[in-house]
């Protein structure tokens, strides 16, 4: 750790010299209006960023359609220091890793998640997509139609509640003010790859529309991983009075994922992507079906106060099918959020801004497994849906209260200091009839409860601009991760479990940002140390003797993970013009490195001969599923008539996939590019043409890991390379 400070000393104070001009006054607070919302252009943002005093990194569209545009991964593990973004299908499964908080438990063998995401709060144009629980689903999100990312890496409590790891948030594409336009996209790829999106945008003075349809089609690169995927999105956006403003979202998805299973450390170095029998043989997939609404309303009371209320609702359908079965889910999420902003100029030098805000949600799910059996009309088909093993009904409900102020002094320095409170409550109703537990000796209850509240989550910042081109800040954040419904009861005996408490985060960091060298050179740099306590672990429970084997197992708190690390991010624009051939030139890149521990870290498991528990100790051991070094360095290229050209290589270090450490993944790179023209017409048709390809250099690397469950590890991705290319086309009335 000691190296990764000295490092980032040398490199606020070398950045820190360099700050010698002031900014034009013509290039301050330029702002664009469009769609009636305040956009803050390029430069502006840069400037505007220079006073938030955390670690954030906003994607737009050049980032986001560096590669296909369809697959958020891309994006996110190219542009975003610290943050991986893995899955388990091509486009279904999506998982965030934001410094080394991974997910939740999974079963006997981890202490990590390899089906769901947990830890970081989602939302999509200010609707919640993480659930009550904490659990967040992204199969049925249409990243094609994605304008917009910001990720905000760290515990978040004290504006967002029970975001332990981070922040994502995710707006669509909107309408252009002032235009009428249909517009129709194509995309073909690869393995069968096809997107078809059909638009209709409405843009007027005071009101836009977009709607958006979109068809998804994957073949697969392996054995049954075939995808297909509708979207229906409608955005709007309206501005009855100067005061006020409305946006509206509304949302449909039908993704329907096959999943060919993990793959053995044998197969994957073999490159026998055969697959997990076991998983085909039970047709194992994720279909999920959406709907997704939500409004938000925005009014300004006057210049010193201003609210902010959306409410938002989603209702899924989901069926999913792996090697151990086939589950029904039916979860309802509904809920609010509000806040309040508030400004006060002190004097003539201070000021002071602020925000108290609510966040309220809820969620009704019913559970229903299934095993699976042998179809006796074709025994040597897929498996069918057999008898039922388990039905749960749960509420889950959460709510958050938070306030956040901002003090400016003299100098450019500015304190921020927050607090959040959350709690989390479950109810949950085991509807699943079993005889033997129906009788007045062995009567098992049926319903379970659990409350997790007194989750404070302070934060404060000391952030200090230089010359408003280069920042400095020192931050503390906090944040917590409650239990699922699954964690906190034991069906088996039918106890609740009583000691099981939150995972708690806590973050210290110092950074430093900047815009030098007339704003050509904009970098981010950030040392950070952030432990999370209270790890939920598995505990296995052994049979009777002489039975062999696990009776059943259950979640308890175990040790600490200790993560620091150092993250860089620059861009630099080495040449702009308006004339000749070659308009711009601008390469960039991002680096981190990740020194995660495991402190104090016991997990429970059962010996080789399912007799007896084993506790291992993994204190000291690097964090599993973290390599320590990622780095990404690109090129973006703008030419005279519309020609634009990006190429980009990303390198992924050899990292643990056992807490052990016994297990190693090879580090591996890729080599991405894509040339395109995009062009207007007579000022009516709008026309992008373009071409790619990845994995240029044919190397074998995967979409995913699965940590502590050998013998399957590997979800492998395509191991060469896979070209794309389409065409755009919009009408612009």
């Amino acid at each position: 750790m000691k190296k990764i400070i000295l490092l980032s000393a040398f490199i606020c104070f070398h950045l820190n010299a360099q700050t010698q001009n002031n900014i034009p006054d013509s290039l301050k607070n330029k702002t664009v209006d469009l769609n009636e919302v305040q956009i803050i252009d390029s430069l502006s943002q840069k400037k505007a960023e220079l006073y938030q005093p955390l670690s954030s990194v906003k994607l737009n569209e050049t980032e986001l359609k560096r590669g296909t545009g369809l697959f958020m991964d891309d994006a996110i593990n190219t542009n975003i220091p610290g943050v991986y973004m893995e899955k388990r299908t091509i486009s279904a499964g999506q998982q965030f890793n934001i410094r080394g908080y991974g997910n939740g438990v999974r079963g006997t063998n981890g202490v990590n998640s390899n089906f769901d995401g947990q830890g970081s709060k989602v939302y999509l144009n200010g609707i919640a997509i993480t659930d009550a629980e904490g659990i967040t689903l992204m199969d049925d999100i249409d990243f094609g139609s994605i304008g917009n990312v910001e990720v905000i890496k760290g515990p978040a409590g004290s504006l967002y509640g029970l975001a332990i790891a981070g922040v994502v948030n995710l707006k669509t594409k909107t309408a252009e003010k002032g235009k009428v336009a249909i517009g129709q996209d194509y995309l073909t790829g690869s393995y069968g790859l096809q997107r078809l999106t059909s638009h209709v945008e409405i843009g007027g003075e005071r009101s836009s529309v977009l709607i958006n349809y979109g068809n998804q089609q994957f073949s697969g690169y392996m054995k049954h991983t075939a995808a297909k995927k509708d979207f229906v999105n409608v955005m709007g956006e309206f501005q009855p009075n100067q005061k006020q403003s409305v946006n509206v979202y509304l949302g449909y998805s039908n993704s329907y994922e096959e999943r060919n299973g993990e793959e053995t450390i044998g197969q994957y170095d073999t490159l026998n992507y055969s697959g997990n029998p076991s998983y085909i043989k039970n047709n194992a997939h994720s279909n999920v079906i959406s709907y997704r609404s939500g409004i938000s309303h925005s009014y300004s009371l006057n210049k010193n106060f201003s609210n902010t209320t959306s409410v938002f609702g989603s209702a899924i359908a989901s069926n999913v099918s792996s090697a151990g079965g086939w589950t029904d889910k039916f979860p309802v999420n509904y809920g609010t959020r509000s806040t309040l902003d508030m400004n006060f100029p002190l004097s003539d030098k201070f000021k002071l801004s602020g925000l108290v805000g609510v966040e309220l949600q809820r969620q009704n799910a019913q559970t229903i497994g299934y095993s699976m059996v042998v179809d006796s009309a074709n025994r040597y088909g897929n498996n069918i849906v057999g008898p039922s093993t388990s039905n749960k009904y749960a509420v889950s409900s959460t709510s958050s209260l938070f306030s956040q102020w901002t003090l400016k002094m003299p100098y450019d320095l500015s304190l921020t200091a927050g607090i959040g409170l959350s709690s989390m409550s479950i109810d949950l109703e085991d509807r699943f009839y079993v005889a033997a537990n129906n009788k007045p000796v062995t009567k098992i209850p049926t319903r379970y409860s659990a409350f997790y509240g007194d989750m404070f989550s302070p934060s404060v910042a000391l952030n200090k601009v230089f010359n408003k081109q280069v920042s400095a800040y020192a931050s503390y954040n906090k944040g917590y991760k409650a239990p699922v419904s699954s964690y906190f009861f034991i069906p088996t005996t039918g106890q609740v479990n009583t000691n099981l408490v939150p995972e708690e985060g806590t973050q210290f960091e110092i950074g430093t940002k900047g815009s030098l060298l007339k704003d050509k050179l904009i970098y981010q740099v950030a040392v950070f140390d952030a432990v999370f306590a209270h790890k939920m672990t598995a505990v296995a429970v052994p049979l009777n003797p002489p039975a062999v084997g696990t009776a059943y197992s259950y979640v308890a708190n175990g040790g600490s993970q200790d993560n620091k690390g150092l993250e860089v991010l620059l861009k630099y624009t080495v040449f702009q013009s308006e004339k000749g051939f070659l308009r711009a030139v601008k390469p960039f890149a991002n680096l981190a490195y990740s020194e995660f521990k495991y402190v104090d870290f016991k997990m429970q498991t059962l010996d080789a001969t399912k007799k007896n528990i084993v506790e291992t100790d993994y204190s000291g051991n690097p964090v599993a599923g973290v390599p320590p070094v990622t780095a990404n360095f690109g090129l973006d290229l703008q030419m005279k008539y519309g020609i634009y050209f990006n190429v980009n290589y990303n390198y992924r270090d050899a990292m643990p996939f056992t807490s052990d450490n016994l297990n190693k993944t090879k580090a591996y790179s890729l080599l991405n590019s894509k040339i395109g023209m995009h062009y207007l017409i007579a000022k009516h048709f709008d026309v992008d043409v373009f071409f790619g390809a990845n994995n240029m250099t044919n190397t074998q690397y995967y979409y995913m890991v699965f940590l502590n469950q050998l013998p399957d590890a590997y979800l492998p991705a395509p191991n060469k390379i896979n070209y794309y290319g389409g065409i755009n086309f919009k009408f612009i009335f």
